[in-house]
C-alpha cells in the first residue's frame, strides 16, 4: 500500500514534466557534484553510457581533502580516487515516470592517497575498493536534473548529490 501511494504523489507531483530517463542506448550523461566522507568533502566528476536497455556504464573521478590538528599536531591529508561502474536502472519494472530515475548497482575503485602530520611526516598508499550503490535522478528538463546516491566502496563513500546533464 505504501508502494502505491508513493507512486501516486510522484505521478501527481512530476504532472506536465516530459524528460527522458533513465539513459537510452547509445546516450551519454555527465554527472558532478559533492559527497560525504569521513576524510573530507569530495567532489566527484562522473559520465555514463548506455549499455544496452535498462543498463550504463560509467567511470568517475574524484578528488578531497582535510586538515586537522591534533594538539598541536596537524595532520592534513588528500585522496584521488577513480573508477568504474554498472547500474541497472528500475524505471521500466516499477512503472515510474520518465523524469524519475531510480537505479542500483556495483562498482570498483581505485585510491590514491597521501597524508602528512607533525609526527609522521609523510606517507602515501593506494588501494582498490569494490562497492555497491543505489541512486535517484529526478529531471526537470530533458536535459538536466539532480542526483542523490548512497553507498560504500567508493571515493565519496556514503553518499553523494549532484547535478546531471544528458549530451
Amino acid at each position: 500500500m505504501k508502494k502505491n501511494i508513493f507512486l501516486v504523489v510522484f505521478c501527481f507531483v512530476s504532472f506536465g514534466v516530459f524528460a527522458q530517463s533513465p539513459l537510452e542506448k547509445g546516450g551519454v550523461q555527465l554527472n558532478a557534484g559533492i559527497g560525504t566522507s569521513n576524510w573530507g568533502t569530495p567532489v566527484y566528476l562522473g559520465v555514463d553510457y548506455g549499455a544496452c536497455k535498462d543498463i550504463t556504464v560509467g567511470g568517475e573521478l574524484s578528488y578531497r581533502s582535510q586538515s586537522n590538528y591534533y594538539g598541536q599536531n596537524k595532520y592534513s591529508s588528500s585522496v584521488v580516487g577513480v573508477g568504474v561502474n554498472g547500474n541497472y536502472h528500475f524505471n521500466r519494472i516499477f512503472d515510474l515516470p520518465s523524469q524519475w530515475n531510480i537505479y542500483a548497482g556495483l562498482s570498483i575503485n581505485y585510491y590514491a592517497w597521501s597524508y602528512e602530520n607533525d609526527l609522521y611526516k609523510s606517507n602515501n598508499d593506494s588501494n582498490i575498493g569494490l562497492g555497491a550503490q543505489v541512486g535517484a535522478r529526478y529531471f526537470f528538463t530533458k536535459k538536466f536534473g539532480v542526483n542523490l546516491e548512497l553507498g560504500g566502496g567508493s571515493a565519496t563513500n556514503g553518499g553523494k548529490i549532484g547535478i546531471t546533464y544528458k549530451l
